[in-house]
C-alpha cells in the first residue's frame, strides 16, 4: 500500500511539472519565400540571399525556419529539382536544429490531379516522357508522396502561412481543420471547395480588392485563427517588391522570385513579431500590425 501512493505521489509531481513546464519558445528567426515555379538556381540563389544556405544550397541556417508558400512547380523546368532541393533541405535543416516547412500552392495541387496547363514541356522531356512523369507525380510516385504528405496552411508563433490566403469563410475551420480538409478533397472524400477561388490555396482578395474592405475581412479571419499576420504567396507582385497591406497584418512575397516572372529575388524575415523585407540590396524595415 505505501509503494502504490509512494508511485502515485510520483506520477502526480511529475504530471505537475509537465503542465507547469513553458509552451517551447518561437524560433529565433522565421524567413518567408514565395513562389519559385521550376527555377532551381533562382531558388538557391533567393534561399542564399535570405542566410539560409550556402551557394551550393547547403543548409546553413542553423535554428532558423524557413517557410515556403507553395508553387515550387510549374512555369520553369525544374520541378523536380526544386522538390528535391527542398526534400533535402527538411533533413539538413532539422539537423542543425532548424526547420523546413514547404507549403502546398495551387500548382502542386494542379501537378496531382493531372492539370498539366502550366508545365514546361522541357520537362516532361527531362522527366523521359509523360508516363513518366505522371507516375512521379502519382500518390505512389516520390514526388507526389511528398507533396501529399505537406500542408496547406501553417502558424509559426502569431503569424499564419499560406499559398493564396486564408479567407474569412474558412478560417473558423482553423489550422488543423484547414489542413484536414485539403486532405480530404486531394483523396476525393471530402468537398472540393476548399481546394477552389476562395480556398487557401487560390485566394487572392486581401491583395487585389478594395484595402478597406480587406482589412475587415482579414481581421475577421485572423481572429478566428488566433494570429496577428498572415503571409501568402501567389498573387505576383510586379513591382518585385514584398506587398504590405493592413499596417503590416498582411505581407506577399511572391515577388516573382523566377526567370519567369523576372527574377525578383526577395524574402520575409520574421524575428519575434518584428518584419523585414530582405532583398539583394539588403534589409528594409516592415510595418508590424499593433497588439490586439
Amino acid at each position: 500500500m505505501r509503494q502504490t501512493l509512494l508511485t502515485l505521489l510520483a506520477l502526480s509531481l511529475c504530471l505537475g511539472l509537465l503542465a507547469a513546464s513553458p509552451a517551447p519558445p518561437p524560433p529565433p528567426r522565421v524567413v518567408a519565400i514565395g513562389d519559385l515555379h521550376g527555377d532551381l538556381a533562382a531558388a538557391i540563389a533567393v534561399f542564399h540571399m535570405a542566410g539560409l544556405t550556402d551557394a551550393q544550397g547547403r543548409w546553413t541556417g542553423g535554428a532558423a525556419t524557413l517557410v515556403q508558400t507553395g508553387d515550387i512547380t510549374d512555369r520553369g523546368a525544374d520541378s523536380r529539382e526544386v522538390i528535391e532541393l527542398l526534400m533535402r533541405l527538411e533533413v539538413e535543416a532539422q539537423k542543425a536544429g532548424g526547420r523546413v516547412i514547404a507549403l502546398l500552392g495551387n500548382h502542386e495541387v494542379m501537378n496531382l490531379q493531372g492539370d498539366w496547363r502550366y508545365v514546361h514541356p522541357d520537362e516532361i522531356t527531362r522527366f523521359g516522357g509523360a508516363e513518366a512523369r505522371k507516375a512521379a507525380f502519382s500518390a505512389q510516385g516520390a514526388l507526389g508522396r511528398w507533396l501529399l504528405a505537406h500542408d496547406g496552411v501553417a502558424q509559426v508563433g502569431a503569424t499564419v502561412f499560406a499559398h493564396g490566403g486564408v479567407s474569412a469563410r474558412f478560417a473558423p475551420q482553423g489550422v488543423a481543420g484547414l489542413n484536414a480538409s485539403i486532405r480530404s478533397a486531394l483523396a476525393s472524400k471530402g468537398p472540393a471547395a476548399i481546394l477552389g477561388e476562395e480556398g487557401p490555396l487560390w485566394y487572392r482578395g486581401y491583395l487585389l480588392n478594395d484595402e478597406a474592405l480587406v482589412c475587415a475581412e482579414l481581421k475577421t479571419a485572423l481572429s478566428a485563427l488566433g494570429a496577428r499576420r498572415m503571409v501568402v504567396g501567389h498573387t505576383t507582385q510586379k513591382s518585385g517588391r514584398v506587398a504590405q497591406r493592413c499596417g503590416g497584418a498582411l505581407l506577399g512575397v511572391d515577388t516573382g522570385i523566377s526567370a519567369h516572372y523576372g527574377g525578383n529575388k526577395a524574402a520575409v524575415e520574421l524575428r519575434g513579431e518584428d518584419a523585414a523585407a530582405l532583398y539583394p540590396s539588403g534589409k528594409i524595415d516592415l510595418p508590424d500590425p499593433t497588439p490586439r
